[in-house]
């Protein structure tokens, strides 16, 4: 019986591989990570050059924490976070590497983050029973909505992890009503998003 149990679960497994691979998906996947590394790679030269040319950014990210109440930059961070990641979450990092808690603030950030993707699902979810709005949404997202119903929650962890926005990933899965308990479970790979991202950030402010 044990192994019969184990060959269904190997079968499965081979078959879900062979989908995936088929759909493309694991295109989509080296795809994305070639784009993840030049924003990234961009982001940390920017910081250099700043750093080193014009002003001194430690200085700057401590003037901030000494001048912004952190409830307002958290407020402006879960704005971005749920309204398509209008800023990146990089120098939000970067802001919490300076704070008086660094490792506390760094987890309010992700769980903004992870509170703007929730009211993003939700907000798929709703333009689904507005008609003119669904059909808006559907035109201007219908890569995203296509590659959602094909891959479903590989495609959340890949929105989780990478440095794409999160926000439009999870409008998609609201539209096609993606199983709400899956997604708030995929969605966590977002605090490992931000832990990660910290370590090499940290170092740098």
């Amino acid at each position: 019986m044990k192994e019969k149990a184990k060959s269904k679960k190997k079968s499965r497994i081979r078959l879900l591989h062979q989908y995936y691979k088929y759909t493309g998906f694991y295109g989509f996947v080296g795809s994305s990570l070639k784009k993840a590394v030049l924003p990234i790679v961009l982001f940390i030269g920017a910081l250099w050059a700043v750093d080193h040319f014009f002003l001194n950014i430690e200085d700057m990210l401590v003037h901030i924490t000494e001048t912004y109440q952190p409830a307002k930059v958290l407020a402006i961070f879960l704005l971005s976070e749920s309204l398509l990641g209008l800023v990146p979450p990089e120098l939000f990092i970067a802001w919490a590497g300076k704070s008086a808690a660094p490792f506390l603030f760094l987890t309010l950030l992700a769980s903004m983050s992870y509170l703007g993707g929730v009211i993003s699902y939700g907000i798929g979810l709703s333009v689904t029973k507005i008609p003119s709005v669904r059909l808006l949404m559907e035109v201007k997202l219908a890569k995203h909505i296509h590659n959602t119903r094909k891959w479903g929650g590989f495609l959340i962890i890949v929105g989780a992890l990478l440095p794409i926005p999160f926000a439009i990933t999870s409008i998609a899965a609201g539209i096609i009503r993606f199983p709400f308990s899956s997604y708030l479970i995929f969605a966590l790979l977002r605090f490992a998003r931000f832990y990660l991202y910290a370590l090499v950030i940290f170092k740098m402010v």
